[in-house]
């Protein structure tokens, strides 16, 4: 015997209802909030990964290794000072990275399904910067420093709960770009430091080549020359590192901008086609400095 209720009625039940079941079958289905920031996570980890600027930054601290066989004595006397310099600030340069890389790896997962343990990275970020004129980063670039640090100990203690992708980028904007804009600055003075090498570097070779005209001396200019080539090469190549690790850096700092500026609104199409151009740029930038 047929026990369902007559046609009529099954159609008014699901006019009534089949809306409200819709509604809470599609709640069921994106459990913990919206399922559609696969482009605030392609571009964290893109950004996170971005690379360059920890392989310039020890270039610059090892800079007098580079340069001491090819330094006068009176020479070699300030730039082991400058060396001593470099050395002491260079850990304080790849703290700034490491607490920017740790944000991006901690945007991702919130942005994401899973969840990461990354407390332990947390123990790798030092114990905070110096402001100083050695070094030349400024207070305020300290001061972001000791937020930003801040806010990834909270949230990262806290196992991610009560957190969401909006709440990170608003509490962070501020001291991220402040350490892209130190990253960006430094970035400048390790180029800087790296022309003053070649030039200290190749000058010599330029000076002394043209003079060394002897018979005997035939076989030492060409194997001069052909180091002069070597070498030559070596810094039109890290030329194009620097620039593109300054690009890579202006990047992350204009997608993290329109992050901030659409807090809102990140599932807007519009805003996602944005920061997958960034997140693809990233790519790009990052295979091109591989290569």
């Amino acid at each position: 015997m047929d026990i369902r209720p007559p046609r009529c009625y099954r159609t008014l039940l699901g006019l009534l209802f089949g809306p409200l079941l819709a509604l809470l079958l599609s709640s069921c289905a994106a459990p913990g909030g919206p399922v559609s920031l696969a482009e605030v996570r392609q571009f964290a980890d893109a950004s996170a990964r971005l690379g360059g600027y920890a392989e310039l930054s020890k270039r610059y601290r090892d800079t007098y290794e580079r340069e001491q066989p090819y330094l006068s004595p009176a020479a070699d006397r300030i730039a082991r000072e400058n060396d001593a310099r470099r050395k002491a600030v260079y850990d304080d340069f790849i703290s700034i990275q490491k607490s920017l890389v740790l944000y991006m790896q901690t945007l991702s997962v919130l942005a994401g399904e899973a969840r990461y343990d990354l407390s332990t990275q947390l123990d790798d970020l030092g114990n905070g910067l110096k402001a100083n004129a050695e070094s030349g980063l400024q207070q305020r670039q300290v001061a972001a420093y000791t937020g930003l640090t801040r806010l990834l100990t909270r949230v990262i203690a806290s196992n991610y709960q009560n957190r969401s992708v909006e709440t990170m980028v608003r509490d962070g904007d501020a001291d991220v770009q402040i350490l892209l804009e130190a990253m960006i600055n430094l970035t400048r003075l390790y180029a800087k430091t790296n022309e003053n090498e070649k030039k200290t570097i190749l000058g010599i070779f330029d000076v002394e080549i043209p003079f060394s005209t002897r018979n005997s001396d035939r076989m030492l200019v060409t194997l001069a020359k052909v180091h002069y080539l070597s070498k030559s090469t070596e810094y039109k190549l890290l030329d194009k590192r620097y620039e593109l690790a300054l690009q890579g850096l202006t990047k992350v700092a204009l997608g993290h901008q329109r992050m901030r500026e659409n807090l809102h609104n990140l599932q807007a199409p519009e805003v996602r086609t944005l920061l997958a151009a960034y997140g693809r740029d990233l790519v790009a930038l990052r295979d091109a400095m591989a290569e």
